[in-house]
């Protein structure tokens, strides 16, 4: 059962460097992984509310490095970062959620497609005859 990630900040002291962390000792961060406090930052699976992914935390920590020491300004884009869970039945996602493309395009412009296939290597398993999954495809037909 995966029931999160807990961040094991407590012997940090980070209270009494004024920084602000989530109930789940988790950090608050800025767009630029920037904490309250204007030279602490954080990249990777300690930033509240973020992707734990080793790739994107990697990522992540290069572009601060260049921001920091190098005058680069680009910012770490969590938007398409596909992920997955490995349950018997994967689950996967890349993009906005249905909501999210709303508030972003607005709904006029979304539309959304719904799917069922049956996976290729189910079509030879009599256990799984009758089986589907499902996909769901945000759009933005303006693009």
């Amino acid at each position: 059962m995966a029931v999160g990630r807990r961040g094991l900040t407590d012997s940090l002291n980070l209270e009494a460097a004024g920084v602000d962390c989530a109930t789940n000792g988790k950090l608050k961060v800025t767009d630029a992984d920037g904490t309250n406090v204007p030279h602490i930052h954080a990249v990777g699976d300690i930033q509240h509310g973020r992707l734990e992914l080793t790739p994107v935390a990697i990522k992540a920590g290069q572009l601060l490095s260049a921001r920091l020491f190098a005058g680069a300004t680009k910012l770490m884009d969590y938007t398409n970062v596909a992920t997955t869970i490995f349950t018997p039945l994967e689950y996967s996602c890349c993009g906005y959620t249905e909501e999210e493309a709303i508030n972003a395009f607005g709904k006029e412009i979304i539309e959304v497609y719904h799917s069922e296939y049956q996976p290729l290597e189910w079509q030879y398993l009599e256990e799984r005859k009758n089986d589907t999954v499902y996909c769901k495809m945000i759009v933005n037909s303006e693009e």
